[in-house]
């Protein structure tokens, strides 16, 4: 068929038909039928030839050309497509390197083989508008509900119709046990969009925490409207979850707005995750209340913070112990979900035990260290003195408020301490020694003997070794891998050094050896306060 015989305008009602039924821009299939024609000309002229094929936009005709491009004589590598500027002075006046001589050749016939190839490149161009077109309309709406119709199950996972095209809810996506008929409708979570291969991925979910949040929303209006926020969410998929609110309006109760009218709202959305239990809690800045808050129903005694190290102990009444950890750990592992901390939960009875027994070991120090008798050592610890630094460094009016002790007891304890850190400090240094560290740690300041000694024990024995370490590997510090936190042990740790403080002695030791520039620190500090005072006005507008 050649191209001159057909119906010109023929072309343009196949792409406008094509373009209408696909829902795709006309223009994109013009460019895919000039494409396929410019390979068919090819195909005749030779496959090294620059053919290309233009199609009135108004009036269908195709317009072949054949393009040769003026290029350096040294660069010249295809003959068809390419000439050097002596050649080109055969057809053009004054040629300069990048010109292009551009000649209509005259059309082709396109035979079957031809016509077929046409064909598949028109498809193939077809098929990645629709794809692009499909990505553009989901990217951005990842993080949103979408209601799907079920067209079918594989391997467990379920294949969904969402209008566009097709999406995928995995099996470990679905709560519990659900099972699904073709043509079911269902109401998912987009968990993500991926342009991939062969075409846009779309990953559900009905599991992910921010389902139930988007459920909320729909539910409850306050939220839709910013009056309520959800601060926080943790599930346990199809049986229980926890969901943290908190309300910016005084006059409204954000648990009760959740909850609704006789529980209308949150039954509506424990419909809607087959029925799983949903405790809403208030929100709090105050991490300890809000932790006493997310372990309803139980009833907690004290909660102790260590926010460093990212983890909460949690004191508790005997008979309301089962209750605060839950069926199979249930209750206490959503808390520490919903507040991002490890929780520790002891009985009343177990953490007594533990405060005697820290009673103890800091009474027997003092006994053997100050040569005191027991009444006087648990004096001390009764005192709140829990090491012999404070012993030996605190201010003397702080020993004289101990019942019985005078200025001259209160000098001859500070001096008992002293010796015996003393002591212990050179015993550190000569073990440090004998290890091998060098002066240049050992004068470094900020470091004691017995971190010294600590350090050489874990191969760091010159400043340049001390320079290397990061700051979690001297202060310890906490990784989270899969969900899980695993606690990282730092060389200095148990002389509590601080993350913080462990930085500032690293960045101290390089600029010592000329590894950083000092200017470059003060540089990057200004940096970070102009971001913390822009953050604030943010905030503050």
């Amino acid at each position: 068929m050649a191209i001159t015989s057909a119906n010109q305008l023929e072309l343009l009602q196949t792409a406008e038909a094509v373009a209408r039924e696909k829902m795709i821009d006309p223009n994109l299939v013009v460019e895919a039928m000039e494409e396929s024609l410019a390979r068919a000309a090819k195909s005749r002229y030779g496959a090294e030839m620059d053919i290309r094929v233009a199609i009135d936009r108004k009036t269908g005709k195709a317009t072949f050309t054949r393009v040769r491009t003026v290029v350096e004589e040294e660069e010249l590598e295809n003959y068809q497509a390419e000439f050097t500027v002596e050649q080109a002075k055969q057809y053009m006046e004054n040629p300069e390197v990048g010109q292009q001589l551009i000649e209509e050749v005259p059309p082709v016939e396109l035979g079957r083989i031809a016509a077929q190839s046409a064909k598949q490149v028109i498809l193939q161009k077809v098929r990645e508008a629709e794809r692009d077109k499909q990505y553009e309309e989901f990217k951005d709406r990842a993080g949103t509900i979408i209601n799907a119709l079920v067209k079918r199950e594989e391997y467990g996972n379920v294949i969904v119709d969402v209008g566009a095209g097709e999406a995928i809810l995995r099996r470990n996506e679905k709560i519990g046990r659900e099972a699904y008929r073709p043509n079911d409708r269902i109401r998912c979570f987009i968990k993500d969009v991926r342009r991939e291969q062969r075409g846009p991925q779309i990953f559900l979910s009905r599991t992910a925490p921010e389902f139930m949040a988007e459920l909320f929303k729909m539910e409850v209006p306050e939220i839709y409207e910013g009056i309520i926020e959800i601060k926080a969410v943790a599930r346990d998929p199809g049986s229980r979850a926890k969901i943290a609110v908190i309300s910016y309006d005084g006059s409204i109760d954000p648990v009760g707005a959740c909850v609704g009218m006789r529980g209308s709202r949150v039954q509506a959305v424990v419909n809607e995750l087959q029925g799983e239990k949903i405790d809403i809690i208030p929100w709090n800045e105050d991490m300890p209340t809000f932790l006493v808050n997310a372990l309803q129903p139980a009833e907690v005694s004290k909660v102790v913070l260590d926010e460093e190290a990212g983890k909460i102990e949690v004191v508790v009444p005997e008979e309301q112990l089962s209750l605060a950890i839950g069926r199979r750990g249930q209750n206490v592992r959503l808390a520490s979900q919903l507040t991002g901390l490890d929780i520790d939960i002891l009985t009343e009875e177990e953490e007594s035990k533990r405060r005697q027994a820290e009673f103890e070991l800091r009474t027997g120090l003092f006994m053997e260290a100050l040569d005191l008798d027991e009444f006087f050592a648990q004096l001390l610890v009764s005192e709140g003195f829990t090491n012999l630094e404070e012993v030996a460094y605190v201010e003397l009016e702080e020993l004289l408020v101990i019942e019985g002790v005078d200025e001259g007891t209160a000098g001859e304890l500070q001096a008992r301490a002293r010796d015996y850190l003393e002591a212990i400090n050179n015993k550190a240094m000569e073990a440090a020694r004998a290890l091998g560290v060098e002066d240049s740690l050992v004068n470094f300041e900020g470091l004691t003997p017995l971190m010294i000694q600590a350090l050489a024990e874990d191969g760091v024995k010159t400043l340049e070794d001390f320079a290397t370490c990061a700051d979690w590997e001297l202060a310890g510090g906490w990784t989270t891998v899969d969900g899980e936190r695993t606690k990282d042990d730092g060389v200095l740790e148990p002389f509590e050094i601080s993350l913080e403080e462990a930085q500032d002695m690293v960045m101290t030791a390089r600029v010592m050896l000329g590894w950083v520039d000092p200017a470059d620190l003060v540089a990057d500090e200004e940096e970070g306060e102009a971001d913390d005072a822009d953050a604030t006005a943010e905030a503050e507008a």
